[in-house]
């Protein structure tokens, strides 16, 4: 299987837009104005080495990196480059057999040859390096490839080939690359799940992987335990599915560039809610759910949940059900962010 994530995909994006700016540190973020409220979507290469990262407020970052060029958000034109890129990669063939492309979002992608497979031994990194080199003349953007047994071999293989390259990690090199290395290293394990880890004395996903599974299980849950020691292993079974995504959920934030007074509230998770509701009322199925997120000028972060009665798709409902679940969080302070989630009804069949 192969991973293939292009490099920098949103700041490349802008410098094809703007030759000018090659080789130059690029931000972008908000509306690309460091003095209002935002954060940052992605930095280039060159602004990477100032400390600029995903997720940082724009002010700092601008601190950080004085000399970048920063520059406004611009949904619209990645969605249109992305597409070119899906495109170039389903149009692909993998010595002479179609592939399986599974979109994971804008910039990356996992690929596999189609069934039925011959018994010829296939070389991953000549397919890696024409997927390369496709992308590269249909869109001006650069990727990188991971190779892998399975997808989570694969996924974890592209950080190692960034930027520009392809790299393999197989069954066979698991622990030799990944067995020291700290277990946030593997996808789908962060900084909490680490910190739910330490305490059982796994630091490393070679502990990980030693740890015994009923142990994982009794302190993780019957699931989320045994989930963890594939991950240590590099073990991972699902295939790569060109079925099309199906979401859960849609959502919107909001973070305000003054702080809200408990006043102004109701009426911005009124408007919140009507923006979710357009976007789930285009997949066809009503809310059952409702969730609402409140962050404080201090960054403290709460959410709140509730259960319909009966789905649906309702604005005044809805908008009543958001509000009504400010009653269950403090009201003493300002309001810096607001959020709403609608969870829909499974489709038809379930997902």
């Amino acid at each position: 299987m192969l991973h293939v994530d292009l490099d920098q995909f949103v700041a490349a994006v802008e410098v094809l837009r703007r030759p000018e700016l090659a080789g130059r540190p690029v931000i972008v973020g908000g509306r690309g104005d460091p003095t209002e409220r935002a954060v940052v979507s992605t930095a280039s290469y060159e602004a990477r080495l100032h400390g600029v990262g995903s997720g940082m407020p724009l002010r700092i970052a601008a601190r950080k990196c004085p000399d970048a060029v920063i520059l406004p958000v611009d949904h619209e034109a990645y969605d249109a480059a992305s597409a070119v890129v899906m495109a170039t990669l389903r149009a692909l063939t993998w010595d002479g057999d179609p592939v399986v492309v599974e979109v994971l979002g804008w910039d990356e992608a996992f690929l596999a040859a189609r069934p039925p497979v011959d018994t010829g031994e296939r070389d991953p990194f000549a397919f890696a390096a024409r997927v390369r080199e496709q992308v590269l003349a249909a869109t001006g953007l650069h990727c990188s490839v991971g190779i892998g047994d399975n997808k989570l071999q694969a996924k974890i293989a592209t950080d190692f080939g960034k930027p520009r390259g392809a790299y393999r990690i197989t069954g066979e090199t698991w622990f030799e690359e990944m067995g020291d290395r700290p277990v946030t290293a593997l996808w789908g394990v962060g900084k909490k799940t680490a910190k739910r880890l330490a305490p059982l004395g796994i630091e490393t996903v070679r502990q990980l992987a030693e740890t015994d599974v009923a142990l994982l299980a009794a302190e993780l849950g019957p699931t989320t335990g045994p989930w963890f020691s594939r991950l240590g292993r590099g073990a991972e079974t699902s295939p790569v599915s060109d079925e099309p995504w199906v979401p859960r959920a849609h959502g919107r934030e909001e973070t305000f560039q003054r702080d809200l007074e408990w006043l102004e509230i109701p009426d911005a998770v009124r408007a919140l809610t009507t923006r979710v509701l357009a976007d789930i009322d285009r997949e066809g199925r009503p809310a059952a759910r409702v969730h609402l997120k409140v962050r404080y000028p201090n960054f403290f972060t709460v959410t709140r949940v509730r259960t319909l009665p009966e789905p649906s798709n309702d604005a005044g409902l809805l908008g009543d059900v958001a509000v009504s679940l400010l009653e269950r969080v403090e009201q003493d302070k300002p309001v810096r962010l607001l959020g709403v989630r609608l969870e829909m009804v499974p489709p038809e069949g379930g997902y």
